[in-house]
């Protein structure tokens, strides 16, 4: 969905990859889960959601873009930098 692209394109921005929260959700998403929870378990959600995002951008972490992104929509790990 170009709804999705856009919204994570917005997080494009280098100011976004904070550490050690972007390590933290690399770590927490090596195996796939819904990406609240993943968020919940490398955080505060507030917190670590600005950096998931960039993440996904890059495609460090994939997600499926062709349906809406959601709480529950599955978070993995992506290509590796």
């Amino acid at each position: 969905m170009v709804r999705n692209v856009r919204w994570l394109a917005g997080y494009r921005h280098p100011r976004h990859w904070v550490e050690p929260a972007a390590s933290r959700l690399r770590e927490v998403f090596a195996e796939p889960l819904p990406l609240m929870d993943g968020a919940a378990e490398a955080g505060e959600p507030l917190a670590v959601l600005p950096v998931l995002f960039p993440l996904l951008w890059s495609h460090e972490l994939t997600v499926d873009v062709s349906v809406p992104l959601r709480g529950g929509s599955l978070v993995a790990s992506g290509v590796s930098r």
